[in-house]
C-alpha cells in the first residue's frame, strides 16, 4: 500500500532528525493515514485510504450503518 491519501494526495515528506549537536540524518514525515468505509457519489460503498484531514474537514463520506 502506497503512503498517500486517496482525497487530497497527500504523501511522506522529507526533512532532518536533528541532535543537540546538530547533527542531521534523512527522516520522512509520514502522513496520518486511515481505512474507512465511504460512500461515493453513485451510492456505492468502497474502502479507500484517507488522511486524518480529511475525515475531519468531511471531504469523505461514511456510509449509513442501519
Amino acid at each position: 500500500m502506497a503512503a498517500k491519501c486517496d482525497v487530497c494526495g497527500k504523501k511522506p515528506l522529507v526533512g532532518n532528525n536533528v541532535s543537540h549537536a546538530n547533527n542531521k540524518s534523512k527522516r520522512r514525515f509520514k502522513p496520518n493515514l486511515r481505512n474507512v468505509r465511504t460512500q461515493l457519489e453513485s451510492g456505492q460503498v468502497k474502502r479507500v485510504t484517507v488522511c486524518s484531514r480529511c475525515l475531519r474537514s468531511g471531504a469523505v463520506v461514511k456510509p449509513r450503518v442501519h
